[in-house]
């Protein structure tokens, strides 16, 4: 994309958001409902074009840096109420993605997740169901794209804007103000609108919609709700042996799949999904598509192959990077590495909600393992609606409860039963941390010095020890009763030598034949985690 396209698309966005300015307003009911959403977004954008246009040799089609920091400033210069904000947030990552003065498909991931980290620094409270969670689907699905392969310009585009639509018509079941409304988030709909002026320019085909519809309705979206969609499309692609390759890659996205070849190259392919718009996109990838239909199939005429076999369950941990998080991938886990130090909140809900996408699995399971605050889990919930994927998130409060629910995971269960067989797994395990006291307290369980170990059975300190083994054991000792298998201890990595199985043993006195196990950790908060099933 060169400077004059840029330009274009910046023209093309101010008559859009302009033309728009009511049906953009009509929505605007958060965060107050003072209908200003449109016409900020609007003059914000407005700003930028005629900063950009101030430029003295716009017509230099290799001027893209120049152009698009001039928009970035006339935007940020110019915005108008929290949505011009974001916008001006958008239009900045733009400007350093393409400080280069190339715009390709891998500037657009670039730009986007760039815009993901301004917007979520420029709002002090993000709220899901709105912008924020629009700009995140949109972000993860062009980084999955380029991570795929597919880093063309136009195909990445297309992949965001068609995750940014999904996003915003599920914004509903975010945000009960938009649900009670019956709309879907302002801000969210006039970043849709900005990002299909840039497919119209890449693609010279519009895609705006005149009104997006409303999440309830029946009309057909790239995703086949409320059914399946049958495919139907005639393709022309530069070998027999790429029209093979996309067949083999349309297999998993549905079933019915045919493909009436015309030649060994060029032919009709007929396939039933729910995953019509990556169907689409595979098939503009590999070859010159025409005659593409869409049509809804009643519910239940899916057909019999592939589509109707049980959905792909994946499990997901976060646990701190090194020998736990070793302990859970060597379990089939997928793990969300995350040191005691948490970074920013936004961040590690992008990167769950994005291996969760990539994963592909229809149904996720995650283990937040005591690692997670309650807004990030609220927050991981609902952006995960963006996307289709049901997500259960198990109440693990440590590492080693964790670990007590992946052991009796069974993925050929109903997601229901697997998921309460775990929660109950983790919940029956009686926990307890070991810690270094930093310095001399007096605590609820007796005086402390510099270098003591605490003991702690859920917030409060039981024990104050000076003996690695005999904190243990005494703790242990707390938590054993006449059911007891089964001890976990996870012990740092640089304490493991201290541990001695025969002295742990010999202070748990009656109870000689409970099975210990004993992993060594890493990255962890804690000196030592607990666990007694």
């Amino acid at each position: 994309m060169d400077g004059l396209g840029v330009l274009e698309w910046a023209r093309s966005a101010v008559n859009q958001l302009s033309e728009r300015r009511a049906e953009i307003n009509a929505l605007n009911v958060f965060p107050v409902p003072d209908a200003d959403t449109g016409s900020n977004m609007a003059y914000t954008m407005t700003a930028a074009l005629d900063e950009a246009l101030k430029i003295s040799d716009t017509h230099d089609a290799h001027n893209v840096a120049k152009i698009t920091e001039a928009l970035a400033v006339g935007s940020v210069r110019g915005a108008r109420g929290n949505s011009g904000v974001v916008l001006s947030q958008v239009l900045r990552a733009i400007a350093q993605a393409a400080a280069d003065g190339v715009i390709d498909g891998h500037s657009i991931q670039n730009a986007l997740s760039i815009a993901r980290s301004l917007v979520d620094r420029a709002i002090t409270d993000p709220v899901e169901g709105t912008v924020v969670t629009v700009l995140r689907a949109a972000a993860i699905e062009a980084e999955h794209m380029v991570e795929a392969g597919n880093d063309g310009l136009a195909d990445v585009v297309s992949a965001a804007v068609n995750a940014a639509r999904t996003a915003l018509a599920r914004t509903p079941s975010q945000l009960a103000v938009l649900r009670e409304a019956g709309v879907v988030d302002a801000g969210g709909q006039g970043l849709v609108i900005l990002l299909e002026a840039l497919a119209d320019q890449i693609t010279g085909i519009s895609t705006n919609t005149s009104q997006h519809p409303a999440p309830d309705a029946e009309e057909p979206d790239f995703h086949g709700k409320p059914g399946d969609l049958e495919v139907m499309f005639f393709i022309s692609c530069d070998s027999a042996q790429t029209l093979d390759a996309l067949h083999d890659e349309l297999e998993h996205l549905g079933d019915s799949l045919l493909i009436a070849r015309e030649t060994d190259n060029r032919g009709t392919v007929h396939i039933h999904s729910r995953r019509a718009g990556e169907v689409i996109q595979k098939a503009f990838a590999a070859g010159t598509v025409t005659d593409l239909r869409l049509e809804i199939l009643p519910s239940g005429q899916g057909g019999q192959g592939r589509f109707t076999e049980e959905p792909r369950r994946v499990l997901m941990a976060v646990a701190p990077d090194g020998l736990i998080a070793e302990l859970y991938r060597s379990a089939g886990v997928k793990v969300v590495a995350r040191s005691a130090v948490h970074e920013n909140t936004d961040d590690v809900v992008a990167k769950i909600v994005s291996i969760a996408r990539k994963s592909g699995a229809d149904e996720v399971v995650l283990l937040p393992n005591g690692l997670l605050s309650k807004r990030e889990l609220v927050s991981i919930e609902r952006s995960s609606h963006a996307f289709e994927q049901s997500v259960v998130i198990l109440p693990t409060s440590s590492l080693v409860s964790g670990l007590a629910a992946v052991s009796v995971h069974e993925p050929a269960q109903p997601l229901a039963v697997d998921s309460y067989a775990m929660a109950e797994a983790a919940g029956a395990m009686r926990t307890a941390t070991v810690r270094v006291a930093t310095s001399a307290a007096l605590t609820q369980a007796g005086a402390c010095s510099k270098g003591d170990l605490l003991s702690f059975i859920g917030p409060e300190i039981a024990l104050v020890s000076e003996e690695l083994n005999d904190a243990l054991s005494r703790t242990a000792l707390r938590l054993l009763d006449g059911t007891s298998e089964q001890i976990t201890l996870l012990i740092a990595q640089d304490r493991q030598s201290d541990f001695d199985e025969d002295l742990f043993r010999r202070g748990l006195g009656t109870h000689t034949d409970v099975e210990i196990t004993v992993y060594p950790a890493s990255g962890m908060e804690n000196l030592v985690e607990i666990g007694v099933e």
